[in-house]
């Protein structure tokens, strides 16, 4: 088994398969679901202190899910309770107290770290993005009469560039942002003829779900830009792009989800030049 790359991941594999594990590792498996900060904290041994089970027997759950040691999975748990800081210098804070003073860098080690983890993150995208995706997301984009983007929180600057770019070209372009609590009115006049363009990460956004759902009410197109195929995204959606960006300790970076807009946006631009 693929050892799951988040917590959401690992989550999702531990509850499907939760009926086929042995007694002892069920045990495990509710432990870790219920207090996960406090598995990203403490050590092994208080671990399976509190779980009342024998260290061994979370190495053997560990190894269950495709991990070489109970302390690789439990870096998934320290990442994802860094992530869940909303402060960036507490996430930084908190990021060095679980990693130790050797994880603290100058400003250029950080430069070097995010455009090398870019280079990497980019160079995927393009050997996992079929061409018949793009070709079928620059179809329903040239067809659409209204297209609708929504992107909450982290993803909101990508939305908001592709808002942009799309006005450049001259469509007819609603960006949903939500402004005064105004997200339902500003999706009522969505129909079958529109497409929507969803932007949205683990954590996936309240907001971003309620638009696509009532984009599968109304019969509209839907472009997802998402990191799983099992995203809640993914499932309503016509074209899903998935995307591993890249990660420096416990910040992710947006270059080639901004790579992939950009590219259907000047895509979009030579066939409207070449129609014209």
């Amino acid at each position: 088994m693929t050892a799951a790359k988040n917590l959401a991941e690992l989550q999702d594999q531990i509850r499907t398969r939760y009926s086929e594990l042995s007694k002892r590792l069920q045990q495990v498996a509710k432990y870790l679901i219920d207090n996960k900060n406090i598995v990203a904290m403490q050590t092994v041994a208080a671990i399976a202190s509190e779980a009342g089970v024998p260290p061994s027997t979370l190495i053997r759950f560990a190894s269950t899910f495709g991990f070489s040691g109970f302390n690789e999975m439990k870096q998934i748990f320290r990442l994802d309770l860094v992530k869940e800081t909303a402060s960036y210098t507490e996430r930084a804070r908190l990021f060095r107290e679980l990693e130790g003073e050797a994880s603290v860098q100058q400003p250029h080690h950080i430069l070097q770290e995010f455009v090398r983890a870019n280079t990497q993150s980019m160079q995927q995208l393009v050997l996992h993005t079929p061409e018949n995706d793009l070709s079928l997301a620059l179809n329903l984009l040239e067809k659409a009469d209204t297209i609708y983007v929504i992107g909450s929180r982290r993803s909101f600057s990508a939305a908001v560039y592709l808002r942009y770019a799309l006005g450049h070209l001259e469509r007819r372009t609603v960006l949903l942002d939500g402004l005064g609590g105004m997200l339902g009115e500003q999706i009522a006049l969505m129909s079958s003829r529109d497409v929507v363009i969803s932007i949205s990460f683990t954590p996936y956004a309240d907001e971003t779900q309620m638009v696509i759902e009532k984009a599968a009410q109304v019969g509209a197109s839907q472009i997802v830009v998402t990191d799983s195929q099992i995203s809640p995204l993914a499932s309503l959606s016509h074209v899903c792009f998935v995307i591993k960006e890249a990660q420096v300790g416990a910040f992710r970076s947006q270059a080639a989800t901004l790579c992939l807009l950009q590219s259907l946006a000047v895509g979009l631009a030579f066939r409207k030049s070449e129609a014209s």
